[in-house]
Formats: C-alpha cells, structure tokens, sequence
C-alpha cells in the first residue's frame, strides 16, 4: 500500500526536474536595450583619452606589416608612410570613418527570422572562438575535433539567449590547419540557421567562406548584404600583420563586416594603467577602421576590443578583475562616440573547470560588458583557462546566464500589469500576495527560472542525487543534443557546398600550420 504514494512522488520529482532542466523556449533575433548605458568618464576624461589617441597614430604610429596595399591607400589618403610604419595626421582616422562608416548594420541569416541587427541600442550575444581543447566532465581536457565543433554549433543553435552561431567556437585539430576552415563553415550553416562568423587565418581562406556563403545565400545578395561578420585582431601593440589585412581586405571588398578588435593584455601588451591601455585600445582601432573604410567605403566595421590584464607576479592573464571592466566601460563609449558598434566582453575566466573562480569572473565580465552596452558579445557561452578551453558544462551555464542578461536589458515593466496596482489594492495590508489575482495570472512568467540553478530544499536537493552546478549543466548539454534536430537545408545548396569543399580540398596538400 506504501509503495504507490512514493512512486507518484519519484516520477513527480523527475518531471519536475526534467522540466527545470529544459533551456526557456522564448526566443529573439537580438536583444533590444531598455536600460540606459552604464558611463563611467566624464566628457573631459574622453576628450583627454580621444586626444591622447590621436597624439599616438600623429607622432608613435602603426605598423602595418607585410602588406603594402595597405601602405598605399593609407598613403594616397593623407598618412605619413615611413617603411610600414604608417603616421595619421591629428583626426585623419576619426574623418573617414565618420564619413562612411555605418553606425548599424544587418547580418543576415539563412533564416530571416534570426537576422540581427548589430549597433544602436541592441545586444548580440554569441558563443566564444578560438580554443584549441574542449573539457567535460566525462572525458576531461582534451585537443578538440570537428565532432566538438559541431556539437558546439547544435549547442549554440538550441540555446536561445545565445543570437549567433559564432566562428572557430573550437580549433578541430583532426582537420589539417589549411583545410579545416571549410569543415568549420560547412557546420555552421548545416547544422544552425543562425548567422555565423568566417574564416580569418588566411585571406584564402576568407575567400573560400565568402565563396561558400554565395553558395548559400547567392552571389548578388552577398555583395549587396552582410552575412559574414568577422573577428580581425590588432596585433598590438601597435601592429596589424598581413593575415589579418589580407583577411578583412577580402570581406571589406564583398561588403562583409569586419570587427577590428585590439588584443591587449595590460601590463605585457599595453600600459598597466587603465587610460593608457584605452588610449591604445583607441589608438589601434582607428587605425584598422580607417583601412577598412579605404577599402570600401561603406563596408560594415565594429570597434572591438578584448582587454584583459597580466599577473605582475606570475605574467599569466587575468580576468573578471576590476581594471577589466574599467577598460570595458571606457571603450564602449569611445564607441558610441564614434558611432560605430561595440565589440566586448563574454563570460571570461581564467578558471581550468567550471567552478566558483570560473562563475565569479565569468559573472564580472558578463554583467559590465551588459551595463556598457557591448553590441556584439563574444565568447557569451563556453570559455574557460583564457581561452584554451571551451567546456561543455560551462557554454550551458554560461547560455543560462544569457538569458537572464535579455531580463535585465529589457528594463522594468511599467505597463499596467508591471504597476500591479490591482493586486495591491487586493491584498492591503498584513497579508501575503500568493493567492491574489494578479499572482495567479502572472506567475508563470513573472521571474526568470533558470533550468540548471536548485532551489529546493536540502531535503529534496538530497534525494535527486546532491549533484552540483556542473553535474547537472553535464545532463543538460548531454539531453540537449539527443534531442537536436537540423533545420531544414536545400539539398541542392547542400550538395553545392560540399562539392566546393571537395573540390578546394584537392586543390592543396595538407598542412599542419
């Protein structure tokens, strides 16, 4: 007689569990701002940082290395060419880029409904780029593979907090070097309709993925569209080099975006203070703006910046830290500024597993990077150990985190039913608002309920197992690829695209650099 209650307790217990840990199913393109921008200076602390920029690219200068087009146009446009030393005249950069720069733009996607718009009181957040490992619980550190990157791709295209596919979300070093870009963007528009980053590590090899998007979306749309926007990092200090020049060359000339973005760590790649690392920060973009904009005119660019700091006493990097957010701040409104889009931020931490260290700094980051008004967030979901590992349990943790930074963007309710006035006139005082009206009709999506978070009691935490954040992010991105589903592909575009990369991959031999 006993065992029936404690059945229909259990399988309660389990339906309640699987249901937390279902991703919210509300879904956007992009999150538009309601909240004011979080400034920190002061306009004569940015026109002293504005100046101190200028006074950088008039008398120190930028290299541009090994790509003497660029010499030329910077050149024929007014700058001081001394070797590949290039020096701007005081407010050369700013000119040109305000005079054909757009402040916004639309990346497309091969599914019109997950357009978005970057720039302008809009936020995008997108998975992180880059690493060469991948982590879980199951099977530890490890050098990552096209399977991880596809895996991350699903991941990324059920998560609905996350707005973009990404680019490299993991380096699959089971591919040769030269030839793995093509496997990487073939994913990313099989296995999601979200819009997705190209290739940068070679100019050809930015050319194959603009080829491979006219595939998709058609040769005419491509030149008069944007579906590709793409990360160019600075070399910094004050350097940009041929790979990076020849690959936003190549999207500047097919319109595509191009994000140029200074990598500094302060204290090694920059000054160790927070001014004098935004005013290189400023110093290098312009610049790289300024290229872009003599390419083509018009060609979509973001002001991007990744900005983190160098242990004085160990030099490895450091991230969620105060200085950090600082320079984050500062560069989002050198942004606005400008008019230009705001590239920053991410849920970046230092930490080797997904723990306390790894959720604080993550939580840092992530939350200055809102406040400031990054448009185009970066490395959103799935960084850990600075970027040489994505981690399977932490892109869950961190999507979850994405979908509350939407809640907090989109400001407070102040339509009727956010004045709540009829349910204070309900309750009046001394008495409890669970069983007012107002309650009942709102509950279900009153309060953000994050699907991985226990908020049960001891008791109950107990009985499922005592697992942790980790353990049950593990059963989460686990359950949510068992249940992914491709959106559709024509299989004449499918076909198209794979014999292009059969085809390109015959045409080289295999490189492991």
């Amino acid at each position: 007689m006993s065992s029936r209650p404690r059945r229909r307790r259990s399988a309660g217990r389990e339906a309640k569990r699987a249901a937390r840990q279902q991703m919210p199913t509300a879904t956007a393109a992009y999150i538009d701002r309601e909240i004011p921008y979080y400034e920190l200076l002061s306009d004569e602390a940015l026109e002293m940082i504005e100046n101190n920029a200028d006074t950088v690219l008039e008398e120190i200068g930028i290299e541009f290395k090994d790509f003497p087009r660029a010499l030329e146009l910077l050149g024929n446009a007014g700058a001081d060419v001394d070797g590949e030393r290039v020096r701007f005249p005081r407010g050369m950069c700013r000119s040109i880029i305000q005079a054909s720069a757009p402040a916004e733009y639309t990346q497309h996607a091969r599914n019109p409904a997950r357009s978005v718009i970057i720039g302008g009181d809009r936020t995008v957040l997108v998975p992180a780029y880059g690493s060469p490992f991948v982590r879980d619980l199951d099977k530890g550190r490890r050098y990552a593979t096209i399977e991880d990157f596809r895996n991350f791709v699903k991941l990324a295209y059920m998560c609905h907090g996350l707005h973009h596919s990404g680019g490299t979300v993991c380096e699959p070093v089971d591919i040769p070097v030269n030839k793995r870009h093509l496997d990487m963007v073939y994913s990313h528009i099989r296995y999601s309709d979200k819009p997705f980053m190209g290739s940068v590590t070679a100019p050809e090899r930015a050319q194959d993925t603009v080829a491979m998007a006219k595939i998709l979306f058609g040769d005419e749309f491509v030149e008069q569209n944007t579906v590709l926007t793409s990360l160019i990092n600075a070399n910094s200090p004050m350097t940009f080099d041929a790979t990076m020049l020849g690959a936003a060359t190549v999207y500047a000339e097919h319109n595509q975006a191009t994000m140029i973005s200074p990598f500094l760590l302060a204290g090694a790649m920059s000054p160790v203070t927070v001014a004098g690392t935004v005013t290189q920060i400023l110093a290098e973009a312009l610049a790289g703006l300024c290229y872009v904009q003599l390419v083509r005119p018009g060609a979509p660019v973001v002001f991007g910046t990744f900005a983190a700091a160098v242990s004085m006493q160990s030099g490895a990097p450091t991230f969620g830290t105060p200085e950090s957010s600082l320079i984050l701040f500062a560069a989002a409104t050198l942004a606005r500024r400008l008019g230009l889009p705001f590239r920053s931020g991410g849920g970046l931490c230092g930490s080797k597993i997904s723990d306390a260290q790894a959720a604080y700094e993550s939580a840092n980051t992530l939350q200055a990077s809102a406040l400031a008004g990054v448009n185009f967030m970066l490395h959103t979901a799935g960084w850990l150990e600075g970027g040489l590992v994505m981690g399977y349990e932490k892109f869950v943790m961190d999507a979850d985190q994405a979908n509350m930074i939407a809640v907090l963007l989109g400001g407070v309710d102040l339509s009727e039913k956010g004045q709540a006035m009829d349910a204070l006139h309900e309750v009046g005082p001394g008495k409890h608002f669970l069983g007012a009206a107002h309650t009942h009709a709102n509950f279900e999506s009153a309060f953000y309920r994050s699907p991985l978070a226990d908020n049960n009691s001891f008791e109950q935490w107990e009985q499922e197992g005592s697992l942790d954040l980790a353990q049950r992010a593990n059963t989460m991105w686990k359950s949510m690829l068992e249940s992914y589903e491709a959106p559709a592909l024509d299989p004449a575009i499918d076909e198209a695209l794979n014999d292009f990369i059969t085809r390109r991959k015959s045409e080289f031999s295999d490189q492991d650099h």
